[in-house]
């Protein structure tokens, strides 16, 4: 299961696609026992003073701001076009990477972190600092990116792999 975005497309796995779609419908199915709650709240009285109420009132916001994340990321989601090519970092690719001045490699996914967070490997965003800067970078080359000190960092990518989940 990995989603891997670009500005536009977000490319999910079946799996993944599946288990987003079965969170989003159980979230539509929920809507009215939410709404019934909040009923049932609002029937104890004054409402200035009422926390069950106002509880309730925010788990609503959550739940409908899931709704509309999940409809929108299904809505431009392209099911189980993973990157084919090895060689050159791009969403949803392993890559093997070493920072300078360090021996030892790390490993990660390049890949939506919301996705990617149901494994057990790494995940790092294409958005992110170190995603943009390797995005495109191909086996061997070094690239920099700019740390939140405003320091700059240099990265070699060592390999870059399909993931095959």
């Amino acid at each position: 299961m990995v989603t891997v975005s670009d500005t536009q497309v977000t490319w999910l796995t079946q799996e993944a696609y599946d288990r987003l779609k079965a969170e989003l419908d159980e979230l539509i199915a929920y809507r009215p026992v939410m709404a019934a709650e909040i009923n049932a709240r609002r029937e104890e009285g004054d409402l200035r003073e009422n926390g069950g109420y106002h509880a309730a009132r925010e788990e609503q916001g959550k739940q409908e701001a899931r709704i509309r994340q999940l409809h929108e990321l299904l809505q431009a989601a392209k099911v189980g076009e993973a990157p084919t090519t090895k060689g050159v970092a791009a969403p949803g690719t392993v890559l093997t990477i070493r920072y300078e001045g360090d021996d030892e490699t790390e490993t990660f996914l390049l890949a939506t972190r919301e996705e990617g967070a149901h494994g057990e490997m790494e995940v790092y965003s294409p958005s992110s600092p170190l995603g943009k800067a390797l995005n495109g970078a191909k086996d061997g080359e070094t690239v920099e990116y700019e740390l939140p000190n405003g320091k700059l960092q240099k990265v070699t990518l060592i390999k870059a792999v399909p993931y095959a989940g």
